[in-house]
């Protein structure tokens, strides 16, 4: 058997080191040329591009997923692909999903190809995805590797608007986003840009079919979630569940709609649809889409909003939320219909989603602090406080507490997931309550799932 020293690939490498005098030496590569490397993105497709360091403090709570999935990585390329903003602007759903598809598609084609170019030039890089797929066995908690927006902000590829959505200076929100982590520094850091795009004409409010976006700035996430992303994720979860729990073919039917049905095969043959990007399409904020708004703000209502806002749709809705409230009282001619929501998989997740399933609609009035402890499968602590319609979450119990909650997490999680009886619970003392029961229901009412 051949010695490793004297084996030719190894004599080749020792060989091309020590003709390399100026090249890079192991453990000690030289910095990437950031000019040069907005070429290199530029020819493989991207339409804008930024670099930003992993040690800047805007990306610290990034750095655990990255470094989980890339432990050699430095720096980030992030980098933007133009949409069609006509298609994105249909209120035809296969026209505007078509667009997001085939852009997301090109996204991930340019992240390969920087990846492959730089692989050539001995740098190590990994393109992470655009969207989907992403790493299932996390949900419902964070699934992505990179969040992208983070990224391109600190990149000064945009800031974010009202709507959360990241707004290019030029093109607007009407893109798509891309990284790619190197292994080494970038000479040249970008900088976040020193103004919003954002105009705050809150045109997106008033598109949102389900109200996530609120005109004081605030975000219902699980209201886009449940809507948007019906064919996603939890919705499909639900879906299935409606299959498994109907009796037969007549008890499906009236529960799922025959359209419904074909809506979901499309998703799982084709991928998986949106059902409104409503604020995306009627942002009139960017250099290359600002002009018409400007020259008729009616008219560009009336353009992008009026054939939103007056189609006629189905909206997913989970009972007793925000969301609901709103499609009844905006869009009477939207039908709202009632759906299964996010559900906790365990109590650590339960207490990480309570920021994203909130209803400040149905905190109204309420002023009081709680305490969670759970025991036996997890021991964790948690103080959740609800004022002025918002909502606080702090490790441990901080405090004095209003209402406070000793539980099994077993049993406590089967309840969150419709699977236990609470008020059975409680007599058998798997769970406890101290205080007023009236402030465990009123909590409850504003999580709904």
């Amino acid at each position: 058997m051949v010695k490793l020293e004297d084996h030719p690939t190894v004599i080749g490498h020792r060989r091309r080191l020590a003709e390399g005098a100026g090249a890079d030496q192991p453990g000690n590569p030289r910095p990437l040329v950031a000019s040069d490397l907005r070429t290199l993105a530029i020819e493989c497709g991207a339409d804008d591009v930024g670099f930003v360091s992993l040690d800047r403090p805007e990306l610290s709570d990034q750095l655990t997923d990255i470094r989980h999935a890339f432990p050699a990585a430095r720096a980030a390329i992030s980098f933007v692909c133009r949409m069609n903003r006509e298609p994105v602007r249909s209120p035809a759903r296969s026209v505007a999903n078509l667009e997001f598809h085939a852009t997301t598609h090109h996204v991930d084609a340019v992240a390969r190809a920087i990846v492959a170019r730089l692989d050539a030039q001995g740098v190590r890089a990994l393109n992470a995805s655009a969207g989907f797929p992403m790493e299932t066995a996390r949900f419902p908690d964070k699934m992505w590797v990179v969040s992208h927006k983070p990224v391109a902000v600190a990149a000064g590829l945009g800031m974010m608007g009202i709507h959360r959505n990241v707004i290019h200076p030029k093109f607007g929100n009407f893109i798509l986003l891309g990284t790619v982590l190197v292994d080494r520094a970038i000479d040249e850091e970008s900088r976040p840009i020193d103004y919003n795009p954002c105009l705050s004409c809150k045109l997106c409010v008033a598109a949102c079919p389900v109200g996530a976006i609120r005109p004081d700035g605030g975000f219902n996430p699980s209201a886009c979630l449940t809507h948007n992303y019906r064919e996603f994720m939890s919705g499909f979860t639900d879906w299935v569940e409606q299959v498994v729990e109907s009796r037969d073919a007549a008890d499906y039917r009236r529960r799922v709609t025959d359209q419904e049905s074909v809506s979901m095969w499309q998703s799982l043959g084709y991928n998986p649809n949106y059902k409104a990007a409503y604020c995306l399409a009627v942002c009139p904020a960017g250099e290359d889409v600002i002009g018409p708004y400007l020259a008729d703000r009616g008219g560009f209502a009336t353009a992008t909003l009026k054939p939103l806002t007056d189609k006629v749709e189905t909206i997913y809705v989970v009972a007793d939320s925000d969301a609901e409230d709103h499609v009844t009282r905006k869009f009477p001619h939207k039908k709202p219909k009632r759906v299964g929501g996010v559900r906790p998989v365990d109590c650590g997740n339960f207490i990480r989603g309570l920021h994203v399933v909130f209803q400040p609609g149905r905190a109204k009035g309420l002023d009081a602090v709680y305490h969670f402890t759970f025991t036996g499968a997890e021991s964790l602590e948690a103080t959740v406080a609800i004022r002025d319609q918002r909502v606080d979450v702090t490790p441990g119990l901080v405090g004095r507490a209003d209402c406070a909650v000793t539980a099994d997490a077993a049993t406590w999680t089967g309840f969150l997931r419709k699977e236990r009886n609470i008020v059975w619970a409680i007599l058998r003392r798997q769970v406890r309550v101290r205080g007023p029961l009236r402030l465990l229901t009123a909590f409850g009412r504003c999580f709904p799932s």
